[in-house]
């Protein structure tokens, strides 16, 4: 692997024109009230230093997308008998994220179990994953709403990223991960880093600490599970919940979504769309039947499908990265923390 490198902050608009030469880049820019990643051209500022309002999610996995389009028609020789022609492309854009905080691309480890699984592999998904390269900055701050390190992870986790940026006096290091995130560092904006790497793992160190002492939720899985008859503590964790569903569309490794087709007379396209099973319509069956019919029902399956069924079938990984984004940006702050927790409590009577 590369050595590692050093750029100053005032280099970085450097090395974004060089990798937007060859690449789509996203980068993360205040956008209605919030920090979302839109590409870069220059004309707007990045904003670095703290996690974006909504993750990278959708740099691969689209909120809307079009899986193919078709056209009906008829035989030629046979004008009774109709035809369709379906038409899919699955070729992805070269892309780099650049800024995200490494929750906010950790989240992609849990996707990839799903759909990059040997039974049902999505074409879509694996061409974007294969065609993005993640550039994530270590944090060297903390909020109050973080819990990364709950979940096996922590600020300066690498385990979804391909370069790892961490801020230092002047700028930051940057530490290639993998080979992918290594094709990268070919600029004259990098210099090297040698001289950074002690106060690089001290900023590291010093983040890790701040976050204190996880709470151990080993227990978790099973209790989650002990709960699942008891409606009124599902009830008792929901009451202030409004199903807004905020926290499923914020969240790094929720990947719920829908199927619509939209026709358009002989022609149409089949899109998948993100939905939330915090929302009332998602299992609701064409009977009429809904089989988690109460806010309480579908809390519970959120809460535990993270920590209880996903781990459960994926060895132990908890599918959350504890980046708190469904904590911060809930409009009545139902914290999955203390709802995990007392889980936990519950089931030690």
């Amino acid at each position: 692997m590369a050595a590692l490198k050093y750029i100053t902050s005032d280099k970085l608009p450097e090395w974004l024109a060089a990798l937007a030469a060859k690449s789509r880049v996203l980068v993360p820019v205040e956008e209605g009230g919030g920090v979302v990643f839109r590409p870069y051209d220059g004309t707007r500022t990045p904003v670095f230093g703290s996690d974006a309002t909504a993750p990278p999610k959708s740099s691969i996995f689209p909120a809307c997308q079009e899986l193919f389009h078709y056209e009906q028609g008829k035989d030629a020789e046979d004008p009774g008998k109709p035809t369709l022609k379906l038409i899919a492309d699955t070729k992805a854009e070269p892309t780099v994220v650049f800024g995200s905080k490494p929750c906010g691309t950790r989240g992609f480890l849990i996707f990839d179990r799903v759909y990059m699984g040997k039974k049902f592999p999505d074409p879509y998904y694996i061409a974007a994953r294969e065609a993005t390269t993640f550039v994530t900055m270590a944090c060297d701050k903390t909020e109050n709403t973080c819990f990364c390190h709950w979940v096996g992870s922590g600020p300066a986790d690498v385990s979804g990223s391909d370069v790892l940026l961490t801020p230092v006096a002047g700028g930051y290091t940057v530490e290639a991960v993998t080979p992918k995130g290594e094709a990268l560092l070919d600029c004259p904006a990098l210099t090297d880093g040698a001289a950074k790497a002690e106060e690089a793992e001290a900023v590291k160190t010093s983040t890790r600490q701040a976050l204190g002492e996880a709470p151990d939720i080993a227990n978790a899985p099973q209790a989650l599970l002990d709960a699942f008859d008891d409606l009124p503590f599902w009830q008792a964790q929901s009451d202030k919940c409004i199903s807004c569903g905020a926290c499923t569309y914020l969240c790094p490794t929720c990947y719920c979504f829908t199927i619509t087709d939209e026709p358009a007379g002989m022609q149409g396209r089949r899109m998948r769309s993100w939905d939330a099973c915090m929302h009332f319509q998602f299992t609701l069956e064409a009977s009429g039947h809904n089989p988690r019919p109460t806010k309480a029902h579908r809390l519970k399956n959120r809460v535990g499908h993270k920590f209880s069924y996903y781990p459960t079938l994926h060895e132990g990984l908890i599918a959350c990265c504890g980046c708190g984004r469904c904590i911060k940006s809930c409009p009545v702050s139902v914290d999955i923390r203390e709802i995990v927790q007392n889980a936990v409590a519950r089931a030690k009577g």
